[in-house]
């Protein structure tokens, strides 16, 4: 698994039109959150149990139309949940998977905020907000 911070995520997003980026966070963060423009969601974990979806990989193996090679970027809040399903997809077969750093919301600030110090937000990319 490679890895991007969201400007060079964006950057490949737009070199590379084939390329899907997938949001895999839980469908509340996804609408009420916001989301990157152009993202596709398929939770990796959801709420409230948090259990991860078996069906994740297949999910996305249904997104790129059964085509392994395309390339598949994963955002979630800080960079850490995309991580692991990334290794889920590598696991079943995916060939170019890219884990977003800092994900949508960025890390903590010392007052435990997300937003004030990286994310694909933070760092004014195109986001919306259902």
């Amino acid at each position: 698994m490679q890895h991007f911070d969201p400007l060079a995520a964006h950057a490949y997003l737009q070199a590379r039109p084939e390329a899907v980026l997938v949001d895999c966070r839980t469908e509340i963060e996804f609408l009420y959150v916001g989301h990157p423009v152009g993202a596709e969601h398929v939770a990796w974990q959801e709420v409230p149990d948090w259990e991860i979806d078996p069906a994740f990989s297949n999910k996305v193996k249904q997104l790129v139309g059964g085509d392994l090679t395309r390339p598949v970027l994963l955002i979630c809040r800080s960079g850490q949940r995309s991580v692991n399903a990334g290794e889920a997809l590598e696991a079943t077969g995916f060939a170019s998977v890219f884990n977003v750093t800092e994900g949508f919301e960025g890390p903590l600030d010392d007052q435990f905020h997300r937003g004030a110090m990286g994310g694909w937000r933070f760092h004014g990319l195109p986001w919306q907000q259902s």
